[in-house]
């Protein structure tokens, strides 16, 4: 079984156990009477920038190719330091079994801060868009390797409907392309392949090119320090999406602005 089989295989199982606390009906209609923070546009904008690339700032507790990275007492906090230094989204990892995460954690951001909130988690279900929509989300994970087409057109749709933007995740040529046909106006693209964990850099560049100019892109994972954000945005990335660099920096609002430093147009050759 594959990392993300198995990984997917507990967020199923976790769901049905939601599912039978606050029935889908119910989570629904909380859903689609809540306020927007933001319209989904606006999300596509704050990630895209002419002076240089952006930065979603991601607070993760562990990463199931290193383990434990820092505790995180209080995310609200830490999501605060990165908007701080400049970050302009936060993404919160809610997946409890791998990655330590939680919907209270995005709660917790949202009240912190007033920039874009991204839910990462692997979402299979609409129940996960309502549960996203009511925490305070204005961007939410699918992830093309987890889904099948109808399921991946289906929830690009119903988020729509909930009023919130997708990042849609791709690791290869056919993965972008389903993610185009199903509309995606952000499309990620990580380096690390879920399926085994290793990371390629160089996974980016090689898919950027496929990828229309008026969509916007975030290249994700294998970001160590400065020098790879730099790397991205050579190969013309919008966003850069970092996490365990900056979970176990000591001072994360620098850390962001030393990226972001790192990342400015006019510094790059």
């Amino acid at each position: 079984m594959s990392v993300l089989t198995e990984i997917v295989a507990g967020v199923r199982a976790d769901l049905r156990e939601r599912m039978g606390e606050v029935s889908p009906e119910v989570l629904r209609r909380r859903a689609e009477s809540r306020e927007a923070w933001m319209t989904p546009e606006a999300v596509g904008a704050a990630l895209r920038c002419a002076d240089g690339v952006r930065l979603i700032a991601e607070v993760k507790r562990v990463s199931p190719a290193r383990g434990l990275l820092a505790a995180i007492d209080r995310p609200g906090a830490l999501a605060a330091e990165y908007a701080a230094g400049g970050a302009a989204a936060i993404s919160v990892l809610t997946e409890p079994r791998h990655f330590g995460g939680s919907l209270d954690d995005l709660r917790a951001v949202r009240a912190a801060v007033d920039i874009p909130l991204l839910r990462k988690d692997f979402v299979v279900h609409p129940y996960q868009l309502a549960e996203a929509a009511v925490a305070g989300a204005d961007l939410v994970l699918l992830i093309v390797a987890a889904l099948s087409w109808p399921e991946l057109e289906m929830l690009v749709r119903q988020a729509g409907e909930y009023g919130l933007a997708v990042l849609v995740e791709t690791h290869t040529e056919e993965e972008v392309d389903r993610a185009l046909a199903a509309g995606a106006r952000i499309i990620g693209v990580n380096a690390r392949d879920l399926a085994s964990l290793r990371v390629d850099r160089d996974v980016y560049a090689g898919l950027a090119a496929r990828i229309p100019g008026d969509v916007v892109t975030v290249a994700e994972s294998g970001v160590r320090g400065p020098a790879d954000v730099r790397a991205y945005a050579q190969a013309g990335a919008d966003a850069v999406l970092v996490g365990s660099a900056l979970v176990t920096d000591a001072r994360p609002a620098d850390a962001v602005a030393a990226m972001l430093a790192a990342g400015r147009r006019e510094g790059l050759t």
